[in-house]
C-alpha cells in the first residue's frame, strides 16, 4: 500500500520497494538448476551446503550476488534475526516471496524434516533486518494467517516450483509462515 512515511518523509513503497526487490523469469539453465534443487537429494545437498556459501559470496560482493540468484535465477534476501537462546545476530540466505507491497518468508527448510531455526528466532524476537543486493531495511515480522499462508506458497510456486514438492514434504510438520514489513 503506497503512503506518505511520516519518518522518512518519503513515499512508502512497503518492504518490496524499500528494497528495489524483484523478480525476474529464470532462463533455461536456470529452471534445471531448480529441479534438481528441489528434488529430495537436491534439497538435501543444498540444505547442507549452501547457507555458509551464501553468506560469504554475498558479503563479498557487497550484497549484488548470491549462488541462488546466480545458478537458479532466484531473488535471495538475507534475513537476519536475534539468535532465541544465544541473543547473537543470525543471518539466513532465503527467497522473499511478494505478498502485495511486502515479502514473505516460509519455513520449509528445504523440504527436511526440522523447523530451520530462524523460525524461533522470528517467533521469540520479530524484529529483524532484511538485506537485498546493497540495500538492508529493519522489518518486523508477523505470522502469516491461514489466506497470507495459502498465498504465499501459490506466490511462492511462480518464483520457485520446488515449494509445491516442500510442502508435500513436509506434511508431518506445521510451516511457518512470516510476513515481512517495515519497522
Amino acid at each position: 500500500m503506497l503512503q506518505w512515511g511520516r519518518a522518512t518523509g518519503r513515499l512508502d513503497l512497503g518492504l518490496s520497494g524499500e528494497l528495489g526487490y524483484d523478480v525476474k523469469p529464470a532462463n533455461g539453465l536456470q529452471r534445471a538448476v531448480q529441479q534438481v534443487a528441489s528434488s529430495r537429494p537436491g534439497a538435501w545437498v543444498f540444505a547442507r551446503t549452501l547457507h555458509p556459501v551464501d553468506r560469504a559470496l554475498f558479503r563479498a560482493t557487497r550484497g549484488r550476488v548470491t549462488v541462488p540468484g546466480l545458478m537458479a535465477g532466484l531473488p535471495v534476501i538475507m534475513l537476519t534475526t536475534t539468535g532465541a537462546r544465544t541473543g547473537r545476530p543470525r543471518t539466513a540466505p532465503l527467497l522473499g516471496v511478494p505478498i502485495g507491497d511486502d515479502l514473505a518468508v516460509i519455513g520449509t527448510n528445504y523440504g527436511q524434516k526440522p523447523t530451520p531455526g530462524w523460525v524461533y528466532n522470528l517467533e521469540a524476537d520479530p524484529t529483524a533486518t532484511v538485506g537485498y543486493r546493497a540495500r538492508t531495511v529493519t522489518v518486523t515480522a508477523r505470522r502469516a494467517d491461514e489466506a497470507e499462508t495459502d498465498l504465499a506458497f501459490e506466490q511462492a510456486a511462480h518464483v520457485y516450483p520446488g515449494y509445491a514438492r516442500y510442502r508435500d514434504r513436509v506434511d508431518h510438520r506445521d510451516i511457518r509462515v512470516f510476513v515481512l514489513e517495515p519497522a
